[in-house]
């Protein structure tokens, strides 16, 4: 008999956010791979699940999948949580995701709370559109190589981030990406959730007088398409009309196509930049 493993989203705060689902899971399972054992009993002992657990977390995933897959092969069904939200959201889990899918063994995604979803309504943000990128690096050259990806982006962007960082990431940020909108998640859905919606100078200068308590979700605003088209438009100016003509040429477009590209860096008519033409090749 062949077992299943469940990837089992959990309360990112308040307990009552479970779902029938994941307790019914969690009450059928035969084991319980948890991210902080300590912490996952609070959970299980509120609810009255008693079940045998084993360790799964960052620093032992790799074995730890072989194990639960080994389990599964004996017919055991493994339930993996993790301390709070969803498995493989910037927790353990994509690891033995990866790990059933190769060895062709049958998994199950039980959903819960998410708290960057959570965040993002309340922010108040475009959530048509966004990118989240979970903690940001802690090495220097690996943060502004992240901020390099996605500071021409017109998605609002998501982090997560840990009191004793919080200070330090929210003026990298605004040294990185300039004065922008921010909501700053604290805590949620828990006692004392709080979000504040301010700016980023607004935010170093708050938390250079306050202590930054709990787990924190940051949400920035994307860049604005009209901010984005003044840049091009000041980087544009910086030439002669000219050679911005024969960039174009040189790119292989016909002098018609770089007349009317020319003509939309610009934010001016063709006809205008036309005259400018007539003696290039």
């Amino acid at each position: 008999m062949i077992g299943k493993v469940f990837l089992v989203g959990t309360p990112i705060g308040n307990l009552g956010d479970i779902t029938i689902r994941a307790l019914e899971t969690l009450k059928n399972c035969d084991v319980i791979a948890a991210e902080d054992t300590r912490q996952s009993l609070k959970l299980l002992n509120h609810f009255n699940i008693k079940k045998p657990l084993i360790s799964y977390h960052k620093f032992n995933e790799k074995e730890k999948s072989i194990e639960i897959i080994k389990l599964v092969n004996e017919g055991k069904s493994v339930a993996i949580v993790t301390d709070a939200g969803m498995p493989g959201i910037s927790d353990p889990g994509s690891v033995v995701v990866l790990k059933c899918i190769e060895e062709n063994i049958d998994f199950e995604v039980i959903p819960g709370p998410t708290a960057f979803v959570t965040a993002l309504v309340y922010s108040g943000m475009d959530s048509s559109k966004f990118l989240f990128r979970g903690f940001l690096p802690r090495e220097n050259k690996d943060r502004n190589e992240v901020i390099k990806q996605i500071k021409d982006s017109r998605e609002s962007i998501m982090f997560y981030e840990a009191p004793h960082r919080l200070k330090n990431t929210l003026e990298f940020l605004l040294n990185s990406l300039g004065d922008r909108k921010i909501a700053i998640c604290r805590e949620l859905t828990k006692v004392h959730e709080d979000i504040k919606r301010t700016s980023l100078s607004e935010a170093v200068n708050f938390y250079k007088e306050n202590n930054a308590k709990g787990e924190y979700v940051l949400i920035i605003e994307g860049r604005s398409e009209e901010e984005i088209k003044g840049e091009e438009r000041a980087k544009w100016e910086q030439i002669s009309v000219e050679d911005h003509i024969i960039h174009y040429l040189e790119k292989g477009f016909s002098k018609k196509e770089a007349i009317k590209m020319t003509a939309k860096d610009r934010n001016v008519p063709k006809t205008e930049i036309y005259k400018y033409s007539i003696n290039l090749k």
